[in-house]
């Protein structure tokens, strides 16, 4: 293929008709090949825009900032490797399981963030607004084609499975949902909670054991230890406001 050819099939790739039409008048002309950069650049600044918008993930920290002296144990190397994506590739889950503030909600926002930049489609939501979106839903159309929503996304993030316990139907659901994607599309869970205790998280529900199954089959699970960094954060604020106070009354 010509180089006119190239730059002709990335014209119909933008749909530029028009210039398409007048095509034998216009190639070669230097001009061509910025023009269909802008638009190319421009089209996937918008998708990424778009995709951001319909992503929810929120307000983040980025990795950069993250203090890896901070966790008793967080294994770095995995989660550098975790950013490359490549876990997308066969569709591995991801669960990040440790105790409140040690930094899971932050690390799957940059992972799912990253996801996005690298044109991955993406969802991220939490455990309560997932079940109770699914929950709330009164008509089986309804449900499927909700189910097909949540399934949808090559990245699906969970967060804060374990803050709340759930009933039967919550149960159900989940599982259902982590079924559709199971060895299709990957799912990155947060948890407070080891496996063990899931069966609290979903109390008298017959299908925890497959649920947890069919989420850690081929997956990677990263433990994160050690005290709340908000926490940490709370404290130095705090004593930060103390001396500016006894800086003002000397």
């Amino acid at each position: 293929m010509t180089e006119h050819d190239t730059q002709q099939a990335r014209a119909g790739a933008l749909n530029l008709h028009g210039l398409l039409a007048h095509w034998g008048e216009v190639a070669g002309e230097a001009w061509v090949s910025t023009l269909l950069s802008w638009k190319e650049q421009e089209r996937a600044r918008r998708s990424l825009e778009r995709r951001l918008r319909t992503a929810h993930i929120g307000r983040f920290k980025p990795l950069c900032d993250f203090d890896w002296n901070w966790p008793k144990r967080c294994d770095r190397v995995v989660v550098d490797a975790l950013m490359t994506l490549e876990f997308l590739g066969d569709a591995t889950n991801v669960v990040l399981v440790g105790p409140n503030g040690v930094g899971k909600s932050m690390l799957a926002q940059n992972i799912a963030h990253q996801a996005l930049i690298e044109g991955h489609t993406v969802l991220f939501t939490s455990a309560g607004q997932l079940l109770g979106d699914l929950a709330a839903l009164d008509s089986d159309a309804a449900l499927r084609r909700r189910l097909r929503h949540y399934a949808r996304p090559q990245l699906l993030v969970i967060d804060e499975v374990g803050y709340l316990s759930y009933s039967n139907r919550h149960a159900d659901l989940m599982f259902e949902l982590i079924s559709r994607r199971y060895q299709n599309k990957s799912t990155l869970i947060t948890t407070n909670r080891p496996f063990a205790e899931w069966r609290e998280v979903f109390p008298n529900a017959a299908c925890v054991v497959s649920l947890v199954d069919r989420l850690v089959h081929n997956a990677e699970i990263v433990a994160i230890d050690g005290e709340s960094y908000r926490l940490k954060e709370a404290r130095d604020r705090t004593e930060q406001r103390a001396r500016r106070r006894r800086g003002a009354k000397s």
